[in-house]
């Protein structure tokens, strides 16, 4: 908890908030512990910047714990009932400069109860628009490129994402920046590792994995499962992805059919796993995928183009996933409105 502040005045009915002493230390350690992984994982607790971040936790259910805003209007601008329980604290806004990590501080942020999926209240709007398509992120490392994602899971209407023990913690600052608000759009499933994936699918869910595998490539070429996640790019190391292949194929790792993903393969439920840039796919992603009938999905760039990323290659699979998906709603409805001959 923060320290005790210096005077204590009301917003508003009920709504007391307390000033504390201009460039306060004890207040900007706490802030700084806030933003770690260690005060996450220990205390259960996260930290959110910015109105409209703040605004999104609340609506969806988030618990406030302790709100530092710099002018009351903030206060006035958040759901009144939802911040009474919590610790309200007005600072300087050159308090709030210095410790946020934004380019432009907005004069907000907040201490909150790390949020639970399974009681989030996600936005009516996002319900209505979902679709059984899911995704999976193996080993995807870079906080801006999992932010990104998951804010293309859920623009494309995705009902679900999960992370695997690989990938970055989706309640790192900069992942939250990235991600614009879609931590709290939709559920987000983190640090399983893949004996607990498929227990969080659907039932008959098909997994399709993001490669770079040519649908036309013969038998036993090479697939560059380290740079999977970018649909089509070399690793660093040839050498070290050749010796990397060969232990996995040793392994028994699964060939899976390759083709485009513009060519038919969103049934229903479909689950997509895109890998991260540096490490790429997990032989248990393929896996996975096989022991599910799926395949390896391609994007095709121009001869020479060292890459797509990771977060690129998944915007471009979700929304041709999102496609597929509702033009085959479409047929069924339009079958199901045929008259039935008499």
């Amino acid at each position: 908890p923060p320290p005790p502040a210096v005077e204590r005045s009301a917003a508003g009915p009920g709504l007391w908030y307390e000033k504390a002493a201009p460039g306060d230390r004890r207040l900007g350690k706490v802030v700084t512990i806030a933003k770690s992984k260690k005060f996450r994982d220990n205390h259960g607790k996260v930290l959110l910047e910015g109105h409209r971040l703040i605004k999104d936790a609340l609506e969806a259910g988030a618990v406030p714990l302790t709100l530092f805003f710099s002018t009351v209007r903030h206060l006035k601008e958040l759901p009144e009932a939802e911040i009474k329980g919590a610790s309200l604290v007005k600072v300087k806004f050159e308090d709030i400069k210095n410790w946020s990590d934004l380019v432009t501080p907005q004069g907000l942020l907040g201490i909150f109860s790390k949020p639970d999926p399974a009681k989030m209240s996600y936005p009516a709007a996002q319900l209505s628009n979902s679709l059984p398509l899911l995704l999976i992120c193996d080993n995807i490392r870079d906080p801006g490129n999992l932010g990104t994602i998951l804010r293309s899971a859920a623009g494309a209407g995705c009902e679900k994402v999960l992370l695997t023990k690989g990938c970055v913690d989706p309640w790192e600052p900069k992942v939250l920046r990235a991600g614009m608000g879609a931590h709290f759009r939709l559920p987000i499933i983190a640090n399983l590792d893949w004996e607990s994936v498929p227990p969080n699918l659907p039932a008959g869910t098909q997994v399709c994995v993001a490669d770079n595998k040519e649908p036309d490539a013969p038998a036993g070429t090479t697939s560059l499962l380290r740079g999977a996640g970018r649909a089509g790019s070399a690793p660093d190391n040839p050498t070290a992805a050749a010796e990397q292949e060969a232990e996995e194929g040793a392994a028994g790792t699964p060939e899976l059919a390759a083709q485009h993903y513009y060519e038919d393969w969103a049934q229903t439920p479909v689950a997509v796993v895109i890998g991260g840039e540096t490490h790429g796919l997990s032989p248990a992603a393929l896996q996975l995928a096989a022991s599910t009938g799926g395949r390896r999905l391609v994007i095709p760039v121009v001869p020479g183009v060292d890459s797509l990323n990771s977060a690129i290659a998944a915007g471009i699979v979700l929304f041709e996933g999102r496609r597929q998906l509702l033009w085959r709603h479409k047929q069924e409805d339009d079958r199901q409105k045929l008259p039935v001959p008499g």
